[in-house]
C-alpha cells in the first residue's frame, strides 16, 4: 500500500528504518557466472500488454498527441506530414531503450566481479524491496534515486536483477551515447537518450513525453530517473527539476492510470569514486567526455578501497494520494487529452511541492557514516587554523558528541556501537587516507601534499601560490562533500542557531524574521520545502529545546547553560555558506556591465586574491556550486537581473543598493570586516541590518 505522506514525523527519532542485509555476501561464495545465467522471472504489472520494443515505437508514432504536434509543427514550417513524421520517428529511433536480458546478464557478471573488488558491501533493505515488488504488481512504478555517482543507475539495475524484479527503463543523458560500445550496452540493459536541453523544439518534447508516458501506462518496466536532473557534485541534494515528473504524473491526473507510485531511493557512498574529479570541477576544470577509452583508462580504481554502498528503497508515494484535496482533475475534461496545454498555476505548485518532499525523503533515508561526522570537525579545525592538527583523541571525543547529536536529530547513522569509538575513528581514517594527514598522534587534512609526489630525475617548476591555493582547494572540497551528506540533518537547527545570533533580541518574533531570512536566502542551496517557513521553525525550536540546547516560551528564546557547545557548532555549519553569499554580494558590488558567462571565472579569480591576502577564511567559497547559488538567490530576491533580449543579452544589471544591504544583512553573524578577517565572537558586534527593508522580497 504507498504511503500518503512523503514525511509528517514530528520527532525524527520515532522514525522506524528497516535493517540491510548485504548482497555481496552471497556473491562472494557463488558462482558469478551461475548467478548471471539464473532463472529471472519477476512479477510484472497486472495490467500490463505485452509488447515488443518495436510495437512501442510504432504506438508512440501513432499516438493522437504525437499526430496533433506532427500537423501543428507541419503547418508552422510549412513542411509535408510525412516528412515531419519521418522526423519524429528519427527522434524516436535515436532515443529509445532497447531492453535486452542477455545484455542485463552480461552487465550482471560483469559488475559482480567489479563491485566485489571495489567495495566491501552492498546493503539494501530488503522489506524495501518486498514493498517495491507489490507496489509494481498494483500500479505502474516511477524509481527516484539520488544521483552521486555514474555508478547509481548500473547499481539500481544490478540490484533489481539480483532481486528478481522487474528491470526499469532509464532515462540517461546523451553523453553517454556517444560511447562506443558501452553506450549501445547501455541502451539494451534499458537507457533511453535524451538531450540535456530542448529549447522550444516542440516536436522533441512531444515524441519524448509520449514515448514516457506510454511505458509508464502499459507497464512495460518501472520508469527510472535522477529527480535531481544531473550529478550532485557537491553531495547536497539539488533543486529537483520538474519536466520528468510533470509527464509521469500526466496520465493520473489526465484519468488513464488509477494510480502511479513513486519510489524515492537513497544511495549512500562511504566513498565516492568521482571524489576528486568533483572537486576539480567545482574549481572550473573542465567534465571530462565520457567515452570508453576513458573508461578503460579508469580501471586503475580496481586497486582502491571504496568501502560499503548502502541504498534504502523508501516507501512507495502514491501520486493518488498527493493529489488528493490538493487538484481538481475535472479540469482536464474540458479539453481533449491529445491536445498539449501548459500546466495550470495549481499543477505546477503540486508537482512542485510533491518534487522537494520527495527529495526530502531521499535524503532522510541516506546513511551517514563516521566519516562525515570526521569531515565537519576537521573542516572546522582547518578554518580555525589549527595548524598542529587535532589529538586522536580530542577527534574521537568529537567525532562521539556528534554523533550522538546527530542521532537525536534523527540522522541515519551507520555507527558500529560493538566496537570502541577509537577504532571505529582509526578504520574512517584509514580509509580516506589520501584526504588526511596523522602524524605523532595528531590528525588533520592533508594539505600540504597535494601537489603528488615528484617523479625521480624530473625537475618540477616552483608552484605558484594560486595553484597551492588550488591543490588545497580539491582537498577541502572534496572533504566538504561528505560533510555536506548531513547538512539537511543540521540545517534546521543551524539556520535557528545563526538566527539566535544575528538577531538583536532574544524575542521568538525577532528570531523568527532572522530565521526567515535566512531560510529564504538559502533556499537555493539546501533542499527547504516551499511555503514550509513556520513548519520549519517549529521543527527547529523542537529539536533544539528536545535535546536541551534552548528554552523556550510564547514571547522569548533562551539558551540553556549547556546550550553552547550545540550553538557553537550550529553556527559554525552556516559560516562556509554566509561568507560565499557575502563575498559574492561584494565582488558584485564592484562589477560594471558583467555577463552572466563571465561571472564565474571573475567571481573565482576575486575570490582567489582575497584568500591569498588571507582576507577570507573558507576556502570552500571557491565552489563553482555556491557561487551559483548565490548568483541564483540573489536574482530571485531582485538584487540582480539578467538581460533578455537586444545587444546586452545575458547582461547582469546589478541593484547595488540592495546588494549592499544583503550583504550587510548577511554579516550579521559576522560585520563586514569579520567577512575577511578572523575575529572572536565576543569582538564582532550586534546585529545591525534592517531585516524590515527586505520583508516584501525575502519573508515568506
Amino acid at each position: 500500500m504507498a504511503s500518503k505522506a512523503v514525511y509528517s514525523h514530528r520527532d525524527p527519532m520515532l522514525k522506524k528504518r528497516d535493517d540491510f542485509e548485504d548482497m555481496l555476501e552471497e556473491r562472494r561464495n557463488s558462482s558469478d557466472l551461475r548467478y548471471a545465467l539464473k532463472c529471472y522471472t519477476p512479477v510484472l504489472y497486472k495490467g500490463l500488454t505485452p509488447c515488443k520494443v518495436s510495437e512501442l515505437k510504432q504506438m508512440v508514432l501513432q499516438s493522437d498527441q504525437l499526430g496533433y504536434v506532427i500537423t501543428q509543427v507541419s503547418k508552422e514550417k510549412g513542411v509535408t506530414l510525412d516528412e515531419v513524421t519521418g522526423e519524429a520517428a528519427a527522434i524516436l529511433e535515436e532515443m529509445a531503450q532497447r531492453l535486452q536480458l542477455s545484455t542485463v546478464r552480461f552487465f550482471a557478471f560483469t559488475l559482480s566481479k567489479v563491485f566485489k573488488t571495489l567495495f566491501r558491501s552492498i546493503c539494501v533493505n530488503e522489506e524495501g524491496l518486498q514493498r517495491l515488488q507489490q507496489a509494481i504488481h498494483n500500479h505502474p512504478v516511477v524509481l527516484l534515486p539520488s544521483h552521486r555517482s555514474y555508478m547509481d543507475f548500473l547499481l539500481m539495475s544490478y540490484i533489481l536483477y539480483t532481486y528478481d524484479l522487474a528491470l526499469p527503463v532509464i532515462a540517461a543523458g546523451m553523453d553517454f551515447m556517444g560511447m562506443k560500445v558501452v553506450g549501445e550496452m547501455l541502451r539494451m540493459s534499458g537507457a533511453f537518450f535524451i538531450r540535456r536541453s530542448f529549447g522550444g523544439d516542440k516536436l522533441y518534447w512531444a515524441v519524448f513525453s509520449e514515448y514516457v508516458k506510454i511505458m509508464l501506462k502499459n507497464g512495460y518496466a518501472p520508469v527510472e530517473f535522477f529527480l535531481e536532473g544531473t550529478r550532485s557534485r557537491t553531495a547536497k541534494s539539488l533543486t529537483p527539476k520538474l519536466g520528468l515528473l510533470n509527464i509521469v504524473m500526466d496520465p493520473f491526473l489526465k484519468g488513464e492510470v488509477f494510480d502511479i507510485s513513486l519510489v524515492p531511493v537513497s544511495i549512500s557512498y562511504e566513498r565516492t569514486l568521482e571524489e576528486a574529479l568533483y572537486a576539480r570541477e567545482l574549481l572550473g576544470v573542465p567534465k571530462p567526455k565520457e567515452s570508453t577509452s576513458g573508461l578503460f583508462k579508469a580501471r586503475k580504481i580496481l586497486s582502491e578501497d571504496y568501502g560499503s554502498i548502502h541504498v534504502y528503497f523508501g516507501q512507495p508515494v502514491s501520486v493518488r494520494s498527493l493529489a488528493e484535496s490538493r487538484v481538481n482533475r475535472s479540469q482536464f475534461n474540458l479539453i481533449p487529452r491529445h491536445i498539449p496545454t501548459r500546466p495550470s498555476e495549481e499543477i505546477l505548485s503540486f508537482v512542485n511541492d510533491s518534487a522537494y518532499r520527495l527529495v526530502r525523503a531521499q535524503e532522510e533515508n541516506m546513511v551517514l557514516k563516521p566519516w562525515v561526522l570526521l569531515a565537519f570537525v576537521l573542516l572546522q579545525k582547518q578554518a580555525a587554523e589549527e595548524k598542529q592538527g587535532t589529538a586522536l583523541d580530542e577527534l574521537t571525543e568529537q567525532a562521539v558528541w556528534l554523533r550522538d547529536l546527530s542521532r537525536q536529530y534523527g540522522a541515519f547513522l551507520h555507527w558500529p556501537d560493538h566496537i570502541p569509538p577509537s577504532e571505529v575513528v582509526s578504520s574512517s581514517l584509514s580509509l580516506h587516507r589520501g584526504l588526511v594527514r596523522i602524524s605523532e598522534g595528531r590528525v588533520q587534512l592533508a594539505l600540504e601534499q597535494v601537489g603528488g609526489q615528484q617523479v625521480p630525475g624530473e625537475t618540477r617548476g616552483a608552484i605558484t601560490p594560486e595553484e597551492e591555493l588550488l591543490n588545497k582547494a580539491v582537498v577541502i572540497l572534496s572533504c566538504a562533500s561528505y560533510r555536506n551528506q548531513a547538512l539537511n540533518v543540521f540545517i534546521r537547527p543551524a539556520l535557528l542557531a545563526s538566527a539566535i545570533h544575528t538577531a538583536a533580541s532574544n524575542r521568538k518574533q525577532e528570531i523568527y524574521n532572522s530565521f526567515s531570512f535566512l531560510r529564504n536566502m538559502f533556499s537555493n542551496e539546501f533542499i527547504l520545502c516551499p511555503g514550509a517557513t513556520v513548519q520549519d521553525f517549529e521543527e527547529a525550536c523542537y529539536l533544539l529545546v528536545k535535546t536541551g540546547t534552548l528554552q523556550i516560551n510564547q514571547q522569548e528564546v533562551l539558551i540553556t547553560e549547556r546550550g553552547h557547545r550545540t550553538l557553537a557548532f550550529l553556527t559554525s555549519v552556516l559560516n562556509p555558506f554566509l561568507q560565499g553569499y557575502q563575498v559574492v554580494c561584494r565582488f558584485l558590488c564592484e562589477q560594471d556591465g558583467l555577463t552572466e558567462k563571465q561571472f564565474i571565472p571573475a567571481v573565482r579569480k576575486f575570490i582567489i586574491k582575497h584568500l591569498l591576502t588571507g582576507r577570507l577564511r573558507y576556502i570552500e567559497v571557491l565552489s563553482s556550486d555556491l557561487q551559483k547559488n548565490a548568483l541564483a538567490a540573489l536574482i530571485r530576491l531582485g538584487a540582480v537581473q539578467k538581460i533578455k533580449g537586444g545587444e546586452e543579452q545575458g547582461t547582469l544589471k546589478l541593484n547595488k543598493v540592495m546588494l549592499n544591504s544583503l550583504e550587510d544583512t548577511l554579516a550579521g553573524k559576522m560585520p563586514r570586516q569579520s567577512c575577511y578577517v578572523k575575529g572572536p565572537i565576543e569582538e564582532q558586534g550586534p546585529y545591525y541590518s534592517d531585516l524590515r527593508y527586505f520583508q516584501q522580497f525575502i519573508f515568506c
